[in-house]
């Protein structure tokens, strides 16, 4: 399909550094891409075309998307549901519609409430890439460079369309990856929002149990690199949380089991076994993640 008009659903981060990419692309090798912005903030529109982001921007969302070749939906999981509903009645029949949450089979489940069926338009997608920055401030033409991107088409999605939307990915410099959507629930559950989970439980654990006093001043890298990310946004994690609730619990499970045997071996002393947990970890890890830069 011939891609002219996008529209931008939700301009922060992911939204805005895709629009900023593929706007920059567009001018240096004479795409034509006409890149539109909606958001309810406009404030936060009027940055967007000031920063170089968008081109335009409407504030109604049925103005926003009835010309639109395709459709990104940069908005928090919460909102995937309310903002297809909108959007059902002012889109083209053959627009693209994509995502960037980080939930898949919520969205695809959204998609067939709101339309009556999983549209063959829709490619369900995750890039894995952000900074500490949020907002269209923080936006960058050059984010998903050697970044990951996770396409989780279903049965129902064309190659057509599914081939307009890895070339768009790719032509921002990201790397695709293909998965099932039930697959990609499972997978992140376990590596991207456990450790989110246990970032924000562990700084509450200690935050609630005041006998140990102020007891942040005393922290050090190991507790500052653990719980960074607990300074992640609350309502999208929150979304998140509901979002994939099921794999998410599963893994948390999973987890409260592997502590369980950490406390046995701690109570009954097992030397052996602990250095072998410890030891075993470390490799993993040096293994698989210190050599890997995607």
């Amino acid at each position: 399909m011939n891609i002219k008009k996008i529209t931008i659903i939700g301009v922060g981060l992911i939204g805005g550094s895709f629009a900023k990419g593929l706007k920059e692309s567009s001018e240096k090798n004479n795409l034509g891409y006409e890149i539109t912005g909606y958001e309810p903030n406009v404030d936060n529109l009027k940055k967007a075309v000031d920063l170089g982001v968008v081109d335009r921007y409407e504030v109604e969302l049925a103005n926003a998307v009835q010309d639109a070749d395709l459709i990104l939906l940069g908005v928090p999981l919460g909102a995937m549901a309310m903002v297809l509903n909108e959007i059902r009645a002012s889109i083209k029949p053959n627009a693209i519609i994509t995502d960037v949450g980080s939930a898949k089979m919520s969205v695809i489940s959204a998609v067939k409430e709101a339309f009556g069926e999983v549209l063959p338009n829709f490619v369900a997608g995750h890039p894995i890439a952000g900074k500490e920055k949020s907002g269209v401030e923080a936006a960058c033409s050059d984010l998903f460079i050697d970044h990951r991107v996770v396409l989780t088409p279903t049965q129902e999605t064309s190659a057509g369309a599914m081939a307009t939307v890895r070339a768009l990915w790719e032509s921002l410099g990201a790397c695709i990856t293909e998965m099932a959507p039930e697959f990609h629930d499972e997978v992140f559950a376990a590596t991207s929002h456990l450790p989110h989970l246990l970032a924000f439980s562990l700084v509450d654990l200690l935050n609630e149990h005041e006998e140990l006093g102020n007891v942040f001043q005393y922290t050090a890298g190991g507790f500052r690199d653990f719980t960074r990310i607990a300074s992640s946004d609350a309502t999208m994690w929150r979304d998140i949380s509901l979002s994939n609730a099921q794999a998410i619990v599963k893994w948390l499970r999973n987890y409260q089991a592997e502590i369980d045997n950490l406390i046995g071996l701690i109570e009954g002393q097992q030397s052996d076994a602990l250095y072998e947990l410890f030891h075993d970890a470390k490799v993993a890890r040096d293994k698989h993640i210190v050599k890997d830069t995607l």
